[in-house]
């Protein structure tokens, strides 16, 4: 599943990150590698954009680009 269609308030584990060129590594950049824990926090009104909870800070994503993002929920 991606990132886009993660429920909220739910923690997942990144799988892969795709896309290419700049974004792959913008993303990459931002602290999105695989095997990091995230949390989907909320997503706005209109459904776009996302905001996330990775590495002890908060980050918002469009959804076009959190589809790059494959994640497996977090085993408990």
């Amino acid at each position: 599943m991606t990132l886009k269609n993660l429920k909220i308030n739910t923690e997942a584990v990144i799988v892969a990150v795709g896309g290419e060129g700049r974004l792959r590594n913008r993303l990459l950049d931002m602290g999105l590698i695989p095997d990091t824990k995230i949390v989907k926090v909320k997503v706005a009104p209109t459904g776009d954009p996302m905001q996330i909870s990775v590495r002890g800070y908060e980050l918002t994503l469009r959804g076009e680009d959190a589809d790059f993002i494959e994640v497996r929920e977090a085993e408990k």
